[in-house]
C-alpha cells in the first residue's frame, strides 16, 4: 500500500475547536443548524452549505454546492484555514471514554482503489454518490477523509509510539466530550515504508466519500489531455486505523408499521426462529436478535442451525434481512423501502423503545456488532454486506485536515 504525504489546509491552533466539526453524514440539516449556531468558523459550513440557505428546500440544488464553495473559499482567504509549506504525514488519536484508537492521515491514489487494494464491503446509493462527487469537484477538495482499517502492524505500531512522545499540533476535547489530539510524524518516509508492507486496506466509514473522489479523478483523467497520473485530483484524504483498536457498535433497525396482522407476522416468524420473550434488549452472542415489539423484548434465535458457510450470508444482519424483513415484512430493498429506519448503536436500545413506545415505529430489532474479522472476510471475498451493517464510534472529524487539489 502506498501512501502519500500532501500540503494540508488545516485550522489556525487557536481556532482548531471551532472549526473541526462532526462529519456532514451524522446529523441532518436542522442538527446542523443547532450546531454551527453562533459559530461562523464551524466546518459544517462547508461540509452542510444549505444551514446558510434557510430559503433553499432542495439540499441538493446548485446554490448549495456554489455556497460550500464560497465557505472554503472564506476560510482560506480569512486565514481560519492555513496550507502547510510541505507535504506531510499525521497521526491523529481520538478518545472516546476509555477506547482510544490511533490512526494515520495521508493520501492515496485512487489507482489503490481502482485495482482493488483498497477493498470495499458496502454497495453505494446513486444520490449520496452524486451528491459527494459534486461536493468533491466544485470545491476541488476532499473535505472529509475516508476512514481505513488495516491489518496491524509492528513497524508501524513502533512508529506511532514514539511519535506520541512529541508534542501535538493539536488538542481539544469536543462538545460530545471525545479528546482529539494530532500531531505531525517527524520523518515521514519512516511510515511510508512500512506501509509499503500492507497489502490491503479497508474502508470502515466513508464509501460514498471515497467511490465520489474515485469518480472525480476518472472525470478529470478523462478532460486532461496532458494527464500523468501525479496530478493532485488522482489523491484522495484517507486515515488509517489498524484493526484491534476499532470498535464497532450495532447498527439497529426500526419498522415503521407491519403490514400485516399481528397473529401473521408471530405465526410465520415462529416458524423460522425461536422467540423468547425474556426482557433482554442487547444481544449476548453472534446468532442472537432482541426484538422489541407490544412492549416486550424478546430474543430471537434461528431453528435451523445449521453453519454458513458464505461470509455474507452469516451475519446476523443478513439473518434479519433474509428471514424476516425481506419474506415476512416485503422489505426487499432497504436502502430504498421508506417503512425502515437505522439507528446508530451509539444510541443504544432506550432509543429503539422510545421510537417504538411513542408510535413512531412498530417494531424495533437490537443486533450483535458485526465483527472487524467478518468485515474483512467479507471485503476479502469479493462480496458486499446489507445496508448499514456495520456502526464505528468515534467518528472523524471534518475540517482538521483538508486536501484541496490546487
Amino acid at each position: 500500500m502506498k501512501i502519500n504525504r500532501f500540503k494540508a489546509w488545516r485550522p489556525l491552533n487557536d481556532l482548531v475547536e471551532e472549526v473541526a466539526s462532526v462529519p456532514y453524514d451524522v446529523v441532518d440539516r436542522q442538527q446542523a443548524e443547532k450546531l454551527a449556531e453562533g459559530n461562523p468558523n464551524s466546518f459544517l459550513h462547508v461540509v452542510r452549505a444549505e444551514i446558510d440557505l434557510p430559503e433553499i428546500d432542495n439540499i441538493y440544488s446548485d446554490a448549495v454546492y456554489e455556497k460550500a464553495k464560497k465557505n472554503l473559499d472564506r476560510f482560506i482567504v480569512d486565514s481560519i484555514l492555513i496550507q502547510e509549506e510541505e507535504g506531510s504525514l499525521y497521526l491523529y488519536s481520538q478518545k472516546m471514554e476509555d477506547h482510544i484508537q490511533y490512526g494515520i492521515v495521508a493520501t492515496c491514489h485512487c489507482e489503490e482503489y481502482e485495482c482493488g487494494n483498497i477493498k470495499i464491503h458496502e454497495k453505494t446509493r446513486k444520490l449520496k454518490e452524486e451528491d459527494r462527487i459534486r461536493y468533491v469537484n466544485e470545491q476541488n477538495a476532499n473535505t472529509g477523509p475516508v476512514f481505513l482499517a488495516y491489518r496491524d502492524c509492528v513497524i508501524i505500531n513502533k512508529i506511532v509510539e514514539e511519535t506520541k512522545a512529541t508534542s501535538p499540533i493539536y488538542h481539544f476535547i469536543a462538545d460530545d466530550s471525545v479528546e482529539h489530539t494530532v500531531w505531525k510524524f517527524q520523518d515521514p518516509s519512516l511510515v511510508e515504508k512500512a506501509f509499503a508492507n500492507i497489502k490491503s486496506a479497508y474502508v470502515a466509514d466513508g464509501h460514498h466519500r471515497s467511490a465520489s473522489a474515485v469518480k472525480v479523478a476518472s472525470m478529470r483523467r478523462d478532460a486532461n489531455p496532458n494527464h500523468t497520473g501525479n496530478e493532485n485530483y488522482n489523491y484522495f484524504l484517507t486515515v488509517f486505523f489498524p484493526e484491534s483498536e476499532l470498535k464497532i457498535l450495532p447498527y439497529n433497525r426500526v419498522v415503521k408499521s407491519l403490514d400485516l396482522s399481528i397473529d401473521d407476522f408471530r405465526t410465520q416468524l415462529s416458524e423460522v426462529f425461536s422467540i423468547e420473550a425474556n426482557g433482554i434488549s442487547t444481544p449476548r452472542r453472534q446468532g442472537e436478535i432482541c426484538m422489541y415489539f407490544e412492549g416486550i423484548w424478546n430474543t430471537l434465535t434461528l431453528r435451523d442451525t445449521a453453519q454458513e458457510d458464505d461470509p455474507v450470508a452469516s451475519l446476523d444482519v443478513s439473518i434479519l434481512q433474509d428471514k424476516i424483513l425481506s419474506p415476512i415484512l416485503n422489505i426487499c430493498d432497504p436502502r430504498e423501502n421508506e417503512n425502515i429506519d437505522f439507528i446508530g448503536g451509539i444510541k443504544g436500545t432506550k432509543e429503539l423503545e422510545r421510537l417504538v413506545d411513542n408510535n413512531c415505529a412498530e417494531i424495533a430489532f437490537s443486533l450483535y456488532p458485526t465483527s472487524m474479522d467478518q468485515l474483512f472476510s467479507v471485503a476479502d471475498a469479493g462480496k458486499l454486506m446489507p445496508p448499514k451493517s456495520t456502526w464505528f464510534e468515534p467518528k472523524l472529524r471534518s475540517g482538521l485536515l483538508v486536501n484541496k487539489f490546487d
